[in-house]
C-alpha cells in the first residue's frame, strides 16, 4: 500500500512538507479528526522511508525541526498554504476509507485491519513468523477500543512457557540501531548490554479467534501500552524479540518480530472509519 506522495520528492523531504503540514494544522485546524491520523501515518511512513534510504537520525531530527519551524511560521490564511492544506485534504480522503492495508518489510510484513467488530477481538495490526519449535503471532489486537499489544504462540512439542519478555534496544545505551551483516532478524538487535526487556501484564490461554487456523493450542501474553510506544519509536530496520521462558527443557525460546511500519500502520488503525 502506497500513501499519496508529491511528485518527484524525496523520503526526507516529504518527511518536511508532511511535519510542517501536521504543525501548521495544530494552529489552523485544517483536518478533522479522520484526516489527520491519516497524516500522521503518511509522516511515520515517509520517516521509515528516509531512515531505509540511507538518512541518519541526526538529519532525520534535523529535518523534522525544519519541518516544524515552517508550520509554526504559516500563515493561516496564506492562499499557497491554504492550497496545501487543500491538496493534502484531497490526497488523503480515499486513505481514509480503506479497511485494510498490508506494510511490507524486508523479512515480514504488517497487516493491517480497521474493520468495525463490537464482539469479536481481531488482529488490528500483525506479523507472523516461525522459529525454532514453535510459531508466533504478534501485534496489535482488539475490538472497536483501543488494541492491546499481544504475543500469541503455539510450540510444536506443547511445552507451556511461565513467562515471556519483549527485548528492545535500549535508547538510553545505545542511540542508533544494531543492523549487523546479512538479513537476519536476529543480527539487528544490539549485544546484551545494550537492551532492555519489558514484562507481559498477564498471560492466557489465545483466544480462538486471534488464533489462526493453523497454530495449535497456544498461550497468549498481553504487553503494556509504554511497549507499544517504544516499538513505535524504532528504527523499520531493526528488530525486536519475544523471549519465552520455561522452567524444563530449553529454557529460553526467542521469536523475532521485524520494526518494519509498525509506526505507520498504527496511525492507520487509528483512523476514524468512514
Amino acid at each position: 500500500m502506497a500513501l499519496p506522495v508529491a511528485a518527484q520528492a524525496s523520503p526526507l523531504e516529504l518527511f518536511v512538507e508532511r511535519t510542517a503540514m501536521a504543525t501548521a494544522d495544530l494552529r489552523c485546524g485544517f483536518f478533522d479528526s479522520a484526516l489527520r491520523p491519516a497524516l500522521e501515518a503518511g509522516r511515520a511512513q515517509s520517516r521509515n522511508a528516509a531512515l531505509r534510504a540511507g538518512a541518519s537520525a541526526q538529519a532525520l531530527a534535523e529535518a523534522e525541526a525544519r519541518g516544524r519551524r515552517a508550520g509554526s511560521a504559516a500563515d493561516c490564511s496564506a492562499p499557497d498554504v491554504l492550497a496545501a492544506a487543500d491538496h493534502v485534504r484531497q490526497a488523503f480522503q480515499g486513505f481514509t476509507r480503506l479497511r485494510q492495508a498490508v506494510y511490507p518489510g524486508e523479512a515480514a510484513d504488517w497487516r493491517a485491519d480497521r474493520s468495525p467488530s463490537a464482539d469479536v477481538h481481531l488482529w488490528r495490526l500483525v506479523q507472523t513468523g516461525q522459529f525454532d519449535q514453535g510459531r508466533m503471532v504478534f501485534g496489535l489486537a482488539g475490538r472497536n477500543g483501543p488494541p492491546v499489544l499481544l504475543a500469541l504462540a503455539s510450540f510444536d512439542d506443547g511445552a507451556v512457557p511461565y513467562a515471556a519478555r519483549l527485548v528492545f534496544r535500549d535508547e538510553a545505551r545505545a542511540d542508533a540501531p544494531y543492523l549487523g551483516v546479512g538479513g537476519e532478524l536476529s543480527r539487528r538487535l544490539p549485544p546484551r548490554g545494550a537492551q532492555v526487556s519489558v514484562p507481559p501484564e498477564a498471560p492466557s490461554r489465545a483466544r480462538l479467534g486471534l488464533r489462526p487456523k493453523e497454530m495449535g493450542a497456544g498461550w497468549a501474553f498481553r504487553f503494556p501500552a509504554a511497549a507499544t510506544a517504544r516499538l513505535a519509536r524504532l528504527d523499520p530496520r531493526e528488530a525486536v524479540a519475544v523471549e519465552f521462558l520455561f522452567s524444563s527443557g530449553a529454557a529460553v525460546r526467542r521469536a523475532y518480530v521485524e520494526v518494519g511500519d509498525f509506526a505507520p500502520g498504527q496511525a492507520f488503525i487509528q483512523l476514524a472509519t468512514r
